[in-house]
């Protein structure tokens, strides 16, 4: 089983790569629409690039809060945005890959965008998967630190009850019954 360590520096790897992934498809995005506004009215499916690049670089970004600061609550929020980031990316190739079979298509442009979705829904697979073993890794992390304390505040409890019994007088048993010696 791989250490919360590993775990968190992979999440956190993974995580710039898909900020740079985002910036990737929404500059891609913006010479796509630039490039169309030229030759053509655009179309449905022209700025795609710049939306899921924006799911991705949401996402990545939430990733590295997440690999920072290890909440529930932001270990949610990252998980939600990586399945927003599958999404976008599915839905960008998709879009991409209509867009491609028109005749006056950009083939090098679709074929760029195509390939960041791909790799940015892969990214969002990955981060998902590890945010899950983190989650996993820090509930355990809790528990066994709630053990320890508990075995410890009852240690403490037992101390009390002994010194709390003597009242630093020394106490002296007779059949069971106990009484304060002058």
């Amino acid at each position: 089983m791989c250490s919360s360590r590993k775990i968190l520096w992979s999440l956190l790897l993974l995580s710039v790569v898909e900020v740079g992934l985002g910036v990737a498809s929404i500059v891609l995005g913006a010479v796509g629409i630039s490039w169309v506004r030229g030759h053509h009215k655009p179309q449905q499916g022209d700025a795609s690039p710049v939306w899921s690049g924006l799911c991705f670089l949401v996402c990545g970004m939430c990733g590295v809060l997440c690999a920072r600061k290890r909440t529930g609550l932001i270990m949610i929020l990252f998980s939600a945005c990586c399945i927003c980031g599958l999404i976008g990316g599915i839905l960008n190739f998709q879009f991409v890959r209509a867009l491609n079979k028109r005749p006056d298509s950009m083939h090098s442009i679709h074929l760029a965008a195509m390939t960041l979705a791909c790799l940015g829904i892969s990214s969002c697979t990955l981060s998902t998967w590890l945010t899950c073993r983190l989650a996993s890794s820090e509930q355990q992390r809790m528990f066994l630190e709630r053990e320890h304390s508990l075995h410890h505040s009852h240690e403490m409890s037992e101390k009390e009850i002994l010194d709390n019994s003597s009242n630093g007088i020394p106490q002296i048993s007779y059949n069971g019954h106990t009484t304060a010696s002058p």
